[in-house]
Parts: C-alpha cells; structure tokens; sequence
C-alpha cells in the first residue's frame, strides 16, 4: 500500500470514502472520521497489514454510520449561502461593482466575476482568520510577557493550531468561523505552548489566566468543530 490511497467502501448504511494511511509513527491501527470528506481516514503502522485495517472498518460500521448520520450538509461558497465568522451568519451576495470583499447588514458582499465567488470568499475568510488571530495571539504574548515570532493560517484537518520551539503560530483558517469565545481559547492555547512545549500543569495555568473560556472552547470544539470542515 502508498502512503495514501482513497476509496470507497461499501458498509451496511452505504459508500463511504476511506483513506489509508501509512505512518511510520503510528504504533496501532486508528481510525477517525474526516468531516470535510464525509468519511473515514484509517492509519496504519508501517509494519501493519491492510486486512487488520480494512477489519476495524468493517468492525466499525455501525458506529461509523451514526457518526456520519450526524454530520451537517456541507455548505458551499455560493450565492445566498449562509456562512459563519465569529459565530455569527451572514448571507453571501455577489456585488460585481462592490470592490473588496466585506461585511455589510447581515450580508458578506463579494465583488469580482461569479466564477471566482467561491475563491474570493475563502481568501477573504483566511485574511480575516490572519488579523483576527494574529492580533489575538500578539496581544496575549505581550500580556504574558512572551513575543510571538510569526502567525501564518492553513486549512488543516487534524489540528486547529500549532506552535513551534522558535516562537511561530500556525492557525487553521477556519476557525475564523467559530464562536470568538473558541478563537480565544484557541489563540491562548497556542500562546501558552511558547512557554511551555507541553500540557502540564503550569501549561494549563497559564491557559487559564489567558482566557476565561478554556472548558466553553474545548466543548465546543469537541461537539461542533467538525462543522467548520464542512463549510467551503
């Protein structure tokens, strides 16, 4: 097997996309659903044999089928979509002679020709999660008397933020979308890991004198995060 294949397996509630794959860090057979794909994404140790993952799918079906079930319809970038930014909703609108994309009395007026709606609609999401976030973060080092090197934003599926040892921030662009009580959390999370690189104790002390909304944030995120993949 590649370090990745895509299919579709058919289990007792229908087709479902799989993606397997191969990590020479994984230490056991895991499984996951991806929301974005509305599917499954089995990894595999290196040693490990297909069969063994192929086994836990079919083990699996009916949980994978509830979890599924549960997914919200996917919402695209389209005229008269209702999108989030900061957990608020705001109906998509083409404005061909509007300029910049922007808010405007419940509505995100998008400038440009109708085939590069969509496009237009995800850069303006991603420059927002950069200034949002990013002021977040500088804010919050500088009250906690750290310096933040740099902030970039990504669409990742597995993680909503990331901090490395010599002080950068990454940020998934959808998280712009969640509620701005979840963005603060999130953004003091990743704070916190330029002083401690890992999740003891004085780690979630300092979590906790950056924001207020540590439990809010990760239950959120927990029940409704998965949500945010399915929008774009």
């Amino acid at each position: 097997m590649a370090d990745q294949i895509m299919e579709t397996i058919l289990l007792q509630h229908g087709p479902t996309p799989v993606q397997w794959r191969r990590s020479a860090r994984a230490r056991r057979i895991s499984l996951r659903i991806d929301p974005r794909a509305g599917g499954v994404v089995v990894t595999l140790p290196a040693r490990a044999i297909e069969a063994a993952g192929r086994a836990l799918v079919h083990n699996h079906a009916g949980w994978i089928g509830e979890r599924l079930s549960r997914l919200p319809q996917p919402i695209a970038f389209v005229e008269g979509a209702d999108v989030p930014l900061g957990g608020d909703w705001f109906r998509i609108r083409h404005w061909p002679e509007g300029g910049a994309t922007r808010v405007d009395q419940g509505c995100l007026l998008v400038g440009g020709t109708p085939p590069a709606l969509a496009q237009n609609v995800s850069d303006f999401m991603q420059d927002e999660a950069r200034r949002r976030l990013g002021a977040a973060a500088v804010r919050k080092a500088r009250n906690a008397g750290l310096c933040v090197r740099k902030v970039v934003v990504k669409d990742t599926r597995t993680r909503w933020g990331s901090c490395t040892a010599d002080g950068a921030l990454m940020f998934c662009w959808r998280l712009v979308m969640a509620p701005l009580l979840v963005q603060d959390y999130v953004v003091a999370h990743e704070v916190a890991h330029l002083r401690h690189m890992n999740h003891g104790a004085q780690f979630w002390a300092l979590v906790e004198e950056l924001t207020p909304h540590r439990e809010a944030g990760t239950e959120w995120l927990a029940t409704r995060g998965g949500s945010l993949m399915r929008i774009g």
